[in-house]
């Protein structure tokens, strides 16, 4: 909380405690009523001046207020509350201590709270300047409220792990959310931790690929797949364009098959923006990331004691989660359900003809023929290499459209 929003919250409540008050100060009570006043006072309903909801006071509480603002010559600075002088600081955590665990993380950034805690101990003990160490929970809120969080060592990071800690330690990260629905989609496979048998006998760990709306948290389109591929990549997303519109930007990683030159050329044949996260940035997608927690922790433990776990089983188990459960399901962050949003706004989504899905993942066109009397057996070798790829994709994208309809 900044020093602005301190000082209005104060402000508030001084005026709130004011006009409480403010009766017995403009007509004081004779003698012997005063406290009859104060218990009607107490038992009349205020509104909290942060939160809005209904409070009440007690007579000691009035009390204090009357007398402390009867004498003074401005009544609503007596009753604002005091800022601390040492607001914002640890007292526990000296100059000299605070001073010593930033030498020790920056040789050390990979300990744990606890292993610097315990060498802290050697370190005050050497130096008589540090009075005391503070109890572990104290330096662990002092450290987190530092930045000085657990680091893998910078030696076994690589260089593009590296920029990106650079990076989050010079800029700052703050969470984002869409002003509309269907202004932004998420896109992320993840990798289930429950087996299913295929068809051929084996065991094999699916692989589910989840589309959200950023607004909403709505789940566009959840499926299993067997490998993460640009074709099973198509093949679902058509399906969350058919049920849900088509977005106005998308936001995925840098997976292969999020930045294929199919997935690319067929977002922009409709109209859709592509955006990806930065290299080893996670937090950039962490919607997903919340999303994957309750597929493992709700989805799949359901699925645990069940036998001969297949494919079309769990994907039918999953649609039937996402639209019994989740979806009314009231969220811990937007206080609504993902249904909520989606119905009650106008969404910036258009709505799709089956006919342009099967149009925008079609097959690449043929090289300019420059030099095609030249070039006539390695462009049909590269034709033919490619051409069972782009046939997959546009194979997934015909099933997806038939699927939808």
């Amino acid at each position: 909380m900044d020093e602005q929003t301190v000082v209005g919250t104060h402000e508030r409540w001084a005026h709130l405690r004011f006009s409480v008050i403010g009766l017995l100060l403009a007509s004081p009570p004779p003698p012997g009523q005063l406290y009859v006043e104060l218990e009607r006072l107490a038992q009349m309903q205020w509104r909290h001046p942060v939160t809005g909801k209904p409070v009440w006071f007690a007579v000691s509480t009035i009390e204090h207020w009357y007398y402390a603002a009867r004498e003074a010559a401005d009544p609503v600075r007596a009753l604002r509350r005091k800022v601390r002088s040492d607001r914002g600081s640890q007292q526990a955590v000296s100059r000299e201590l605070g001073e010593a665990v930033r030498t020790q993380h920056s040789e050390h950034p990979g300990w744990s709270y606890q292993l610097h805690f315990d060498n802290l101990a050697v370190v005050v003990a050497d130096k008589p300047k540090i009075r005391s160490l503070p109890s572990y929970s104290s330096l662990r809120r002092w450290m987190r409220s530092h930045g000085l969080s657990k680091r893998r060592p910078t030696g076994s990071l690589r260089a593009g792990e590296r920029s990106a800690l650079l990076r989050r330690e010079r800029r700052e990260v703050r969470s984002y959310e869409a002003v509309h629905v269907g202004g932004l989609w998420h896109l992320d496979f993840h990798h289930g931790s429950l087996k299913i048998l295929t068809a051929g006998g084996e065991w094999v760990r699916p692989v589910l690929l989840g589309i959200l709306d950023d607004r909403s948290r709505l789940c566009c389109h959840a499926q299993w797949y067997l490998s993460e591929t640009a074709e099973c990549l198509v093949h679902g997303l058509v399906q969350g364009f058919l049920k849900r519109g088509l977005p106005r930007a998308l936001l995925t990683d840098n997976g292969s098959a999020m930045i294929g030159t199919e997935t690319r050329e067929g977002l922009k044949r409709l109209s859709i923006l592509q955006q990806t996260t930065l290299p080893y940035s996670p937090e950039q997608n962490g919607k997903q990331e919340v999303f994957w927690a309750q597929v493992e922790g709700r989805l799949l433990a359901m699925l645990e004691g069940q036998r001969d776990l297949t494919l079309p089983l769990l994907n039918e188990a999953t649609q039937a989660w996402s639209e019994m459960e989740y979806h009314r399901r009231t969220h811990s962050e937007t206080r609504q359900t993902p249904l909520a949003p989606a119905s009650s706004t106008a969404p910036v989504s258009r709505a799709p003809a089956p006919s342009s899905m099967s149009c925008a993942w079609r097959s690449p066109p043929a090289p300019p023929g420059r030099n095609v009397q030249a070039t006539a057996p390695s462009a049909s070798k590269a034709r033919a290499s490619r051409s069972p790829h782009a046939s997959a994709i546009c194979a997934a994208c015909r099933s997806a459209t038939r699927a939808g309809t």
